[in-house]
């Protein structure tokens, strides 16, 4: 279940990480194709290499999808609020500062001038 710790590996196939979420890897493999944050490496043979970074992201986006109820849409916005990106608006937060330092240099353009 998700109480389980994760073990101090750098790498993790697919199995191990279904095992460790308690999911089937087809779900896991729908969550990889939804959230654009979980990007396992992939071996010459093809095969899924989760890093410990991913399993976290997974572990946080079961705990979304199946304690908290969140959809699918609805965890995707929760991760990003979560890590401060952009706004749920699609606006990138940085612009409101780019905003007033344009002003701020109008001000000052206007006293020197």
């Amino acid at each position: 279940m998700m109480d389980k710790s994760i073990p101090d590996k750098s790498y993790f196939r697919i199995g191990e990480v279904s095992r460790l979420l308690g999911v089937q890897p087809y779900v896991i493999r729908y969550w990889e194709s939804e959230f654009k944050t979980v990007r396992p490496i992939r071996t010459r043979s093809d095969q899924r290499l989760y890093r410990h970074r991913d399993v976290e992201e997974l572990l946080t986006i079961r705990k979304l999808l199946y304690e908290e109820n969140f959809t699918i849409n609805g965890a995707r916005k929760q991760l990003q609020r979560m890590r401060g990106e952009e706004a749920v608006t699609g606006r990138d937060p940085r612009e409101g500062l780019l905003d007033e330092i344009e002003k701020g240099l109008r001000r000052i353009r206007e006293i020197v001038s």
